[in-house]
């Protein structure tokens, strides 16, 4: 089997790794760049650990800041046509994965014009206008190494999925000590994100050696820090594991594939606009329950690599054991069901043929070991309800 493997052509990863934006640009001969960032970076300041390292390498940075948590179309729109106004040569995107993605977004629509849904999966959104820079400010989406950027079409209530080269970061400068002042909330939800997205690579029908090794290297990394880094904000140690648990995570499936998980989530992000990393936790102890029986031996192995389960175990415990799991790190982490997050119940009801036929069209659930229909992902929306609601 012949395996494609992609990732940026550059990564500095280390404390202060910022600081050396300049340097990184000038590598690849860039000098021009819009930073792409969201609202509290610029009211907080902390865009500033971006704009002065270049300002004192004599790069002039123009900013768009008007990024949503969710990025949706019309801020893609937005964003390329500051873009066409200005004399770029690179867009860095500064901030969680909502910046990120959108700034892989503008460079994709600028590169072939249109509307961002001519993007969507299954086209292969390889060309880009200009290069992107990623600067990640939160553990999580791992949006900084991969291949994909989703992106809300706001008409449609649909979160679409855009994958191919144009969305793949030139350079990836990953920082831990960006993420000192992110909210404890934030904090969980990214990290049971990159925890999804390292189990998910791991358990694909698309997982491969290269993948695997990033995945179970990341799920190591989470499993034994998320509960410090999220209970002790200014631990150093946590915080540099996690996000280098969340790059590799982002490593993994960027050369493997999420599944089920994401495929769910993306609709109730669309739909009730659900932060991304909070509804994969609301999914992710059930859709692995769902999911066990088909690949007993990788489940297993995820489980061990986490820190649920030990080498003595069997296959068929350990797999339980990740389940529970899962469940305990939910409720550690505070992690609300639906109903505690405040959707209502007849409205997710209503809902939910809509939802499960976007979950099917974004592909990602034919990658899961179990492959459910729309039925069986009816269901598992209602159990996920049924769960948190006892659980709250």
């Amino acid at each position: 089997m012949v395996t494609s493997i992609v990732s940026p052509r550059l990564m500095l990863v280390g404390g202060g790794s910022v600081a050396q934006i300049g340097e990184v640009l000038a590598k690849f001969s860039l000098s021009r760049p819009l930073v792409v960032t969201d609202p509290f970076m610029v009211s907080s300041g902390l865009v500033r650990r971006c704009l002065d390292p270049l300002a004192a390498a004599g790069m002039h940075a123009e900013v768009f800041s008007d990024t949503v948590p969710e990025p949706t179309d019309t801020v893609v729109d937005a964003g390329a046509v500051v873009l066409s106004q200005g004399n770029f040569d690179c867009l860095i995107g500064f901030g969680g994965g909502s910046p990120i993605d959108t700034a892989k977004a503008m460079a994709i629509l600028a590169g072939g014009g249109g509307h961002i849904s001519d993007y969507k999966v299954p086209v292969q959104a390889d060309r880009a206008a200009l290069p992107v820079i990623a600067i990640p400010t939160t553990a999580g989406t791992g949006s900084e190494a991969t291949r994909f950027t989703v992106i809300t079409d706001t008409a449609r209530e649909e979160k679409m999925l855009i994958a191919g080269l144009g969305a793949l970061p030139l350079a990836a400068l990953v920082d831990f000590e960006l993420t000192y002042t992110v909210p404890r909330r934030t904090t969980a939800d990214t990290g049971v994100d990159s925890l999804t997205h390292a189990l998910e690579a791991y358990v694909s029908r698309r997982a491969n050696p290269y993948s695997d090794a990033q995945a179970l290297a990341a799920m190591r990394l989470i499993g034994a820090n998320l509960r410090t880094a999220y209970a002790e904000p200014r631990n150093a140690a946590a915080r540099e594991a996690m996000m280098l648990g969340a790059t590799q995570a982002g490593i993994a499936f960027t050369n493997s594939s999420v599944a089920l998980v994401h495929g769910m989530s993306r609709p109730i992000g669309a739909h009730f606009h659900v932060p991304h990393g909070l509804s994969n936790a609301m999914l992710l102890p059930a859709v692995t329950r769902y999911s066990l029986g088909q690949a007993a031996a990788r489940y297993a192995a995820a489980a061990r690599a986490i820190g649920f389960a030990s080498d003595v175990d069997s296959d068929a415990v350990a797999g339980e054991k990740l389940a529970a799991g899962l469940e305990a790190l939910n409720r550690e982490l505070d992690v609300p069901g639906p109903a505690a997050y405040g959707i209502d119940a007849a409205e997710w009801e209503r809902r939910l043929p809509v939802m499960a036929e976007q979950a099917i069209g974004s592909g990602s659930p034919a990658n899961n070991p179990r492959v459910p229909d729309a039925g069986e992902i009816v269901a598992l929306y209602r159990e996920v309800w049924s769960s948190g609601r006892n659980a709250a």
